[in-house]
């Protein structure tokens, strides 16, 4: 064990996309500063395989990019290696009655598809002269069932909210989750006004990596400082007014600290500091989920997978939550004369499924993908990978979350976590990049 005094400098733990990119954006102001990690490598939850033909997303599979994240993924050398998705990717589906149907891409699109009933349609209407606002701690369930009716949550809000979060709806915060709808509510009484009101924002597409999505965290790790194989174990104010962090190398003394560690890792260093902001931490909900990748010969599919992929709402009682078509959404996935799908099971609403051994989930699941695909054959390649602990759930456990956040930002502490206003790629990088720009 040694002692290392770095002074003036800021501190970052973790080094998942939201610490690499609050370091990249501290080093362009030329702001002192080392990212400590725990793991050998970075990259957290973002991370890719490639086996044999097939490359392999294990957490996020694309990028939803405005104008200023492309320009950032060139500012970072990422240029070459950005791919755009195939066309048919706009095309969005949902299981209804055993059968997939395509989500109409628009608002007022919906009015005039057969997706809805006419019960539905009319909730649509009505909802351009709502008048009613967002009771305190609104859930999204709640919200839009408010807004328009008990169908449309069941068979588009819901299994959308449950691909982005793998929560329930039900307990989901619609402030804390979608607060822009929040806003529109307020501005304009109707979320589809809104919408149509603040349409001039710009197109977003959606974007891959050659080598797959942690092509992002390698590219960033390596132009910024980052020590490895470092656990964090204590913290505490120094007697010089810095944060003395102490780990399994030693102690560090830093002026500042960004976290950016999941909330039960973040919990058992803060805890002798702030005990109730750990036992806060430890009651927010991360769960498990599982990511399927598997492959089969093109001509064993009777179903055109002409889009980005099918979700599976709750009522249609599957085994799975839904399937990205990957290999239609992007091109070189895997060999061209195969498709490569991605399957998730778990969630909230499917833990039990998550439980079980991979042998069983891999045959449940190309039973249910048989059904609904129309396959007659094996599949060539399958694996499962596992996150226990998924994605952070931003229900009622996640408010108290706030007022200790905002005290320790008064202290010197800041947080840069999808566990905190924003759960997807782009948010963490923008909070990245909003923190840095606060603290120099």
């Amino acid at each position: 064990f040694y002692e290392k005094i770095i002074e003036l400098m800021v501190g970052i733990i973790g080094a998942g996309i939201s610490g690499l990119s609050t370091a990249y954006f501290l080093q362009q102001q030329a702001i002192p500063y080392v990212v400590l990690e725990s793991a050998a490598k970075a990259g957290g939850y973002l991370q890719s395989q490639q086996k044999g033909a097939y490359t392999i997303d294990i957490g996020a599979n694309s990028l939803l990019c405005d104008q200023a994240l492309l320009d950032f993924l060139v500012k970072i050398g990422l240029e070459d290696k950005i791919t755009e998705s195939n066309a048919v990717s706009k095309n969005r589906f949902i299981l209804k009655n055993g059968s997939y149907k395509a989500l109409p891409t628009s608002p007022l699109a919906l009015l005039w598809s057969n997706y809805f009933s006419w019960h539905a349609k009319k909730s649509i209407w009505k909802e351009f002269k709502n008048k009613t606002q967002s009771p305190e701690n609104e859930s999204i369930s709640q919200f839009f069932e408010r807004h328009f009716c008990k169908e449309i949550v069941e068979y588009a809000v819901n299994p959308f909210v449950m691909g982005i979060y793998a929560g329930n709806p039900a307990e989901l915060l619609v402030k804390e989750t979608f607060p822009t709808l929040v806003q529109y509510e307020k501005e304009y009484g109707s979320i589809i006004k809104g919408f149509i009101k603040n349409k001039a924002g710009g197109r977003k597409k959606v974007i891959t990596l050659k080598g797959g999505m942690q092509q992002l965290p390698l590219t960033l790790a390596q132009q910024v400082n980052v020590q490895y194989d470092i656990q964090v174990i204590d913290i505490q104010k120094d007697s010089t007014q810095e944060w003395r962090v102490k780990t399994n190398k030693g102690d560090f003394l830093f002026s500042k600290l960004i976290i950016t560690s999941p909330t039960f890792q973040t919990a058992n260093f803060i805890e002798n500091y702030a005990p109730d902001f750990a036992a806060a931490l430890r009651k927010v909900y991360y769960p498990p989920m599982a990511a399927v990748h598997i492959a089969y010969k093109k001509a064993a599919f009777s179903h055109p997978l002409n889009g980005f992929g099918g979700l599976h709402p709750t009522q249609e009682g599957k085994f799975t939550a839904g399937v990205i078509w990957s290999s239609a959404v992007f091109s070189n996935k895997c060999p061209e004369d195969e498709v490569l799908l991605t399957v998730f099971v778990g969630g909230t609403l499917g833990a039990k499924h998550f439980q079980l051994p991979d042998n069983e989930i891999l045959a449940k699941v190309h039973a249910e993908l048989s059904s609904l695909y129309g396959i007659n054959e094996q599949p060539v390649f399958q694996q499962v990978s596992r996150w226990q602990q998924a994605i952070p759930q931003y229900d009622l456990n996640v408010l108290p979350l706030h007022t200790f956040i905002k005290n320790l930002e008064q202290e010197g502490i800041h947080i840069v976590a999808n566990w905190y206003k924003g759960v997807s790629l782009p948010d963490c990088i923008h909070k990245a990049e909003e923190v840095a720009k606060r603290i120099s």
